[in-house]
């Protein structure tokens, strides 16, 4: 039976979102991130406001979000400078001077626990030894509900000994911004370990998905 025109349009539709879901999904993270840097970076331009006229900064002439090139400048001038402190703390000096950041910043009541946090998040997304270990695959957040997280910790000391379960620590990270998350306590029966790399992982996550890494091949066992 000859399909309706209904049906021939929903199955070209389907076909269509399979193809061009992955980079629409991909762009619409980049702006994302875009926007959420400037609200940063734009601030980096306060000097505009010396030279130019109100006008030739904002959209509504006044106040809120600068022109969208004004944005990118900022950005650029943000990689800039990280770039140049990444170089000086290359060298003795620039190592003493963060080192001198660091411990004004954690002697600083409520900032330090929030810097201390970030720190360790940071590190933990840097590839620290002692951040994630292994992507893993468990039931959150109910069962039946499959999520993609990251093994952190295989020991939890006190929580260990007065559960008397194996628990292990998992984070699952939020999507597209993956700094933000849930730390929960899993039995470890119950996560099920997965090849990917972190890096994979990572991706997967900020991709909302999209970008998922090929399984690897299995090993075939040596004849004798």
């Amino acid at each position: 039976m000859r399909k309706t025109l209904f049906a021939r349009w929903r199955a070209s539709f389907f076909a269509g979102l399979a193809v061009t879901l992955p980079a629409i999904v991909s762009v619409a993270a980049v702006v994302w991130l875009f926007r959420t840097a400037s609200n940063f970076t734009d601030t980096l331009l306060f000097f505009l406001k010396i030279v130019l006229e109100k006008k030739d900064i904002y959209v509504n002439g006044q106040s809120g979000d600068m022109f969208w090139y004004w944005s990118v400048l900022a950005f650029a001038l943000a990689v800039i400078l990280i770039s140049l402190v990444g170089l000086l703390a290359r060298y003795y000096i620039g190592k003493r001077m963060l080192e001198w950041l660091d411990t004004v910043m954690m002697n600083v009541p409520l900032l330090n626990k929030v810097y201390g946090a970030i720190k360790q998040l940071n590190a933990a997304f840097s590839g620290n030894k002692n951040s994630f270990q292994t992507v893993v695959l468990v039931e959150f957040p109910g069962p039946g509900n499959y999520s993609v997280g990251f093994l952190t910790n295989e020991a939890q000391g006190e929580v260990q000994k007065k559960s008397g379960k194996n628990l292990v620590a998992v984070f699952i990270p939020t999507t597209p911004n993956p700094t933000s998350g849930f730390l929960i306590l899993v039995p470890e029966e119950k996560i099920t370990k997965l090849d990917m790399s972190v890096a994979d992982g990572i991706k997967y996550i900020v991709s909302l998905g999209s970008i998922a890494p090929e399984p690897l091949p299995a090993k075939s066992s040596s004849s004798s």
